[in-house]
């Protein structure tokens, strides 16, 4: 096992150099990975997450040697392996079709790698079985692999990585793609074991969020040939970095609104100056019947999905979804409320850090200290000042949490479903 480290990789396919660029964006759309710094850590458990066309796999490819890239430097364990194969970086990796020997036993699959080492015959026969019990295919042993489902095959690929104990790390490249999908679930549990019993380094491409969440400790969302945020599922969930990662993760994805700042808070807004706001569907509340506040709601389908309700509608023209949990009330005449700590604010898509909002008494709506000390006003509730919502240009009185800073928070919610 080894930690890699990419430094300042970057490639494109074409060989188009600079000079016959038009102009320096010409120069930075020729490259399929734009020049990145990443480093994944001993026995790390890692997901590269992105669309089709995002440099993902070609990446992935930069790792293992198959691809070697137009600048920059691979290292292991801080040895510089740039112009090695993977034959001599010691990788594993599994492709999105199986790679096996049809007219071979299962049995003989697993062990052609270290026979091909010259390992002695009791190392390969003890090491096989060992992995032929740990994907569940020891009753299948003597099978010719031809007769195997593309699940069974599939574990076979995975199994010819796992059956050596000198692999550097273990890539995956989409291995889930031919499996039926009332087996992946299944695939990626027993994935997920392997790894927490081996404690391999383990880096697995996917489009799929569900496959990239469910695998990885930390995960790496790709778009464009950038890597536009590494975090933990949680951290990718709830803190997206890019308005791009809230829409592409989760299900569905996290609510996009143009606002404006104006009177001292932010109002929603038919185009929006560069700021957007961000609030994932199942983080909306409905506002109370007997208070008067919040942002009216027009529904325009539902969705029953079992455990929630999906709400499909607008607020001031803007789209919005909403869950609501199994069993409660959808009113007539519904509004909205956005509770802070779940709402990111964005600006030309990137995230806005430390964004305070303004704080107001309970009672008067003015920016003065109270009694019962500082209330923070909910977004929700300087979002209604758009005088198109509320008919007045003044700061509405709230019932905020007293002594809250108003930043936008990461404290809470969970994973898309």
């Amino acid at each position: 096992m080894a930690r890699i480290e990419l430094q300042q990789v970057a490639h494109r396919y074409a060989d188009v150099g600079f000079s016959g660029a038009a102009d320096a964006a010409d120069a930075a759309s020729a490259f399929a990975i734009e020049p990145m710094s990443l480093a994944w850590q001993d026995g790390g458990a890692y997901a590269l997450l992105g669309p089709s066309g995002c440099g993902k796999t070609t990446l992935l490819n930069i790792i293992s040697g198959l691809l070697q890239p137009t600048a920059g430097r691979v290292l292991f364990d801080g040895r510089d392996v740039t112009a090695l194969g993977p034959a001599d970086r010691n990788i594993a990796q599994v492709f999105q079709f199986p790679v096996i020997y049809d007219t071979m036993t299962v049995a003989d699959n697993l062990a052609f790698p270290l026979r091909n080492r010259g390992l002695d015959k009791p190392t390969v026969a003890a090491r096989t079985a060992e992995v032929l019990e740990l994907l569940d295919l020891r009753d299948r042993a003597n099978e010719r692999a031809r007769n195997l489902s593309a699940a069974d095959k599939q574990k076979i690929s995975l199994g010819r990585g796992l059956v050596r104990t000198d692999v550097n790390a273990i890539l995956f490249d989409e291995p889930l793609t031919v499996i039926d999908p009332q087996l992946k679930w299944q695939l990626r549990t027993e994935l997920k074991k392997i790894h927490r019993r081996l404690g391999r380094t383990m880096i697995y491409v996917t489009h799929d969020q569900t496959e990239a969440l469910t695998f990885a400790d930390e995960v790496m969302v790709m778009h464009g040939g950038k890597v536009l945020q590494t975090g933990t599922p949680q951290e990718l969930f709830q803190r997206p970095q890019h308005l791009f990662i809230g829409k592409f993760i989760g299900s569905p994805g996290m609510n996009v609104l143009n606002v404006r700042k104006m009177n001292g808070g932010y109002g929603l807004a038919s185009s929006g100056d560069s700021l957007q706001l961000g609030i994932r569907p199942e983080h909306i509340r409905f506002a109370r019947d007997d208070d008067g506040e919040g942002i009216p709601f027009h529904i325009d389908t539902k969705e029953d999905l079992g455990r929630f309700t999906l709400l499909r509608g607008s607020v001031n023209t803007q789209d919005l979804s909403m869950l609501v949990p199994e069993g409660q009330a959808i009113p007539a005449q519904p509004r909205v409320f956005f509770p802070d700590k779940h709402v990111n604010l964005y600006s030309n898509s990137l995230l806005m850090e430390n964004v305070q909002l303004p704080r107001h008494s309970r009672e008067s709506g003015n920016p003065e200290q109270t009694t019962s000390g500082f209330a923070a006003a909910p977004l929700a509730q300087t979002l209604i000042l758009d005088s198109r919502l509320r008919g007045n240009d003044g700061v509405a009185g709230n019932d905020g949490v007293a002594g809250n800073d108003g930043a936008a928070g990461n404290d809470g919610g969970g994973r898309g479903s």
